[in-house]
């Protein structure tokens, strides 16, 4: 690697020196209780949330901030900086909702309180997104923040606020008011790198269809000792329909639905899997493709839950009725709403006994898929090389964010880039999420450096 310019240099330590500052931020974000749902926290909480945002992207050189209400009653944080005249709109998007603690014992330190313990800072939202507003005040401070010269690009921001709700406020936001999110570039800060301290940009998100199965066998549960056996058993027959959705290699095999999808990004060694994912000793992975085949370029079915008598409790007797819920996770290049009906016509197709089943449809976003051959990834290349001293690398991710293919749709000339500060150690959505503060820093001066780059790139690209 080349020694670094001087003008880099000088911008990396300013980013170093405000760190302390970047963990003040943090510190006071994770300790509001933004969980998007009124019956477990109260929604005070979320608008102190936003309210921070007001004043810190203010004090940031961000004019203008505001809260605007979007369609499912939440509050998302807007606001705008100026650059030169010609100069290209980069948006900056993350979210400043949480997820639940979801179990308060499992956490070895307050999820609502900043700890840091092995170099690391724990605490709920610390990764997911909170670290990624960090990053922007980060980047937008060392850029000299209203005390500088001005931005080298026009800036929007958004910050959403239900995101981990998955009520689509925000989505419906855009064509109300697209104004707020036109934008050259797209950043939405709300993924991370592969690995630790490995520059990564997500190129491509899995797309998203659940539905409820509901098996009706009897009028009524029936004794198992005076009618088990003859007597046709919902639960048994939802378990046959269930064991269908995979071959005996674990491959989700839905008919009509392609499942030989191969992934030419960056790739999941399988040992690093069963660690990032915690695999048990002897388990067996599933599927026939490559780790990273599987993830991000294979459709994937899981039952993520099942309504029937729990062991205790349960009687001696033959079920009626039972559910579950199936989630179908989908590759690009596959409709969402086609695998749907692929998935509810080979659940019906799959009853024993002539059992009748009703598949009701619950939510479904489309896959993503962001083109990556424009001076917003060229930029964006360099500023992370810049920053991590690595090349960047593509990865895939596993979960949905609608927002990308509302934002595809509605500017197909944008450019659309998924980076953040987090990384499998992380363990965003499970008990004891933290991030490294290292990855805050580099993505910060990243961010700082594409900012200052794309309009040079960019100006290059359009004159070319």
């Amino acid at each position: 690697m080349t020694a670094e310019s001087a003008d880099t240099a000088a911008l990396r330590e300013r980013v170093r020196a405000l760190m302390p500052r970047a963990k003040e931020d943090l510190t006071a974000l994770v300790a509001l209780r933004s969980v998007a749902d009124p019956r477990q926290f109260p929604p005070e909480e979320c608008a102190a949330a936003a309210d921070f945002l007001v004043r810190a992207f203010t004090e940031a050189g961000l004019t203008d901030m505001r809260r605007v209400t979007t369609p499912d009653g939440t509050d998302a944080v807007v606001g705008h900086g100026r650059g030169p005249e010609g100069a290209p709109t980069v948006l900056l998007y993350c979210h400043y909702d949480v997820q639940p603690p979801l179990d308060d014992a499992a956490w070895q330190t307050p999820p609502f309180e900043l700890t840091e313990r092995d170099g690391r800072w724990y605490g709920r939202g610390s990764a997911d997104c909170k670290g990624n507003i960090a990053m922007h005040l980060t980047a937008l401070r060392a850029l000299g923040g209203p005390d500088g010269d001005g931005f080298p690009v026009h800036i929007k921001f958004v910050a959403e606020g239900s995101e981990e709700q998955g009520t689509g406020g925000l989505e419906r936001l855009v064509p109300q008011q697209p104004d707020l999110f036109d934008a050259d570039a797209l950043l939405i800060c709300d993924t991370g790198n592969f690995a630790l301290g490995l520059p990564t940009t997500t190129t491509s998100l899995r797309g998203l269809t659940n539905v409820v199965v509901t098996v009706s066998t009897l009028k009524g549960a029936m004794h198992s000792g005076m009618f088990g056996g003859p007597a046709p058993d919902a639960l048994a027959a939802l378990v046959r329909i269930l064991d269908g959705l995979r071959d005996a290699d674990g491959n989700t095999a839905i008919e009509g639905l392609p499942g030989d999808g191969t992934w030419d990004g960056v790739a999941y060694p399988p040992e690093q899997f069963r660690a990032d994912a915690g695999v048990l000793d002897g388990v067996r992975l599933v599927g026939t493709g490559s780790v990273a085949d599987e993830l991000w370029a294979r459709p994937a079915v899981t039952v993520l839950g099942i309504d029937c008598p729990p062991v205790v409790g349960s009687s001696a007797a033959v079920q009626a009725r039972v559910r579950a819920r199936v989630s179908l996770r989908v590759p690009p290049g596959t409709d969402a709403e086609q695998a749907r009906k692929a998935l509810t016509d080979h659940l019906v197709a799959a009853a024993p006994w002539g059992a009748r089943v009703e598949v009701e449809a619950e939510s479904a976003g489309q896959p993503f898929r962001a083109r990556t051959d424009g001076p917003a990834y060229t930029a964006l290349g360099s500023a992370l090389r810049e920053a991590y001293g690595k090349d960047m690398v593509q990865s895939g991710q596993g979960g949905s964010i609608p927002l990308c293919n509302v934002l595809a749709d509605r500017f197909p000339e944008a450019e659309i880039a998924l980076i953040g500060v987090e990384e499998p150690g992380c363990l965003i959505h499970a008990p004891n999420e933290s991030v490294d503060p290292s990855e805050i820093e580099r993505m910060a001066l990243a961010e700082a450096l594409f900012l200052g780059s794309y309009a040079g790139v960019f100006a290059r690209a359009a004159g070319s």
